[in-house]
């Protein structure tokens, strides 16, 4: 069975840090793109930030550069997603999608909360 689960989340006050993993269970992450979207209440899905197959090329959105760094622990088949300097506009169910020109898996998403 092939499983893609986030979790680090949770509840947290403006201005401290979380990290986020992302782990695979079935598969080797390291053949895929992983990419973290996140989802407000009310709002649509949005990307986060992403990172190729080898880690070479990551990527983020403009609202988060800066406070938020993606990488891989491929020793451990996950990606984590370090964010600091959290604000409470970042409050939203965090996904990951990990993902090849032929496949795409995606977690069931982790709940943060960014209280002022």
């Amino acid at each position: 069975q092939f499983l893609l689960v986030e979790s680090g989340g949770g509840l947290v006050q403006s201005g401290e840090s979380l990290r986020l993993s992302c782990a695979a269970s079935g598969f080797t992450l390291d053949h895929y793109a992983v990419a973290w979207f996140r989802q407000a209440p009310g709002k649509e899905r949005e990307g986060v930030s992403y990172i190729s197959s080898s880690g070479g090329a990551t990527n983020y959105a403009d609202s988060v550069k800066g406070r938020f760094t993606i990488s891989r622990a491929n020793a451990k088949n996950t990606v984590q997603l370090q964010m600091n300097s959290l604000k409470p506009e970042d409050t939203a169910v965090y996904y990951c999608r990990a993902s090849t020109i032929l496949m795409t898996y995606w977690g069931q998403g982790t709940q943060v909360t960014v209280s002022s």
